[in-house]
């Protein structure tokens, strides 16, 4: 009867093992879990750009004001007839003087 209980042990020993620490057991189980969740966050980034490509695409080919914006973004141009400001914007570590300061030369 001890035989018998000992053989038991050790083949409960051997399958816990196995479901523990062996190939494709739990821990195998887990980084592949982590790596499919991971996957997936990608595929729903990946879906978002794809889609957003896609409506650029749509606006372009069916209207000229997706065009005109992005030659003005892109390329700088500019309608006949209008003017075109650039605003340059203060440096922070340039030291200025207040108004009505005299400058030195």
């Amino acid at each position: 009867m001890r035989l018998l209980t000992l053989i038991l042990l050790l083949l409960l020993g051997g399958l816990q093992y196995d479901l523990w620490l062996g190939k494709n057991g739990l821990s195998d189980y887990r980084e592949l879990s982590t790596a499919i969740e991971r996957q997936q966050q990608d595929n729903l980034v990946l879906k978002d750009r794809n889609s957003l490509i896609y409506r650029e695409i749509d606006d372009l080919t069916s209207g000229l004001e997706a065009i005109e914006e992005l030659s003005r973004n892109d390329l700088g141009y500019i309608k006949q007839g209008e003017t075109f400001y650039r605003i340059i914007p203060k440096e922070k570590d340039q030291v200025t003087e207040p108004d009505g300061a005299p400058y030195d030369d």
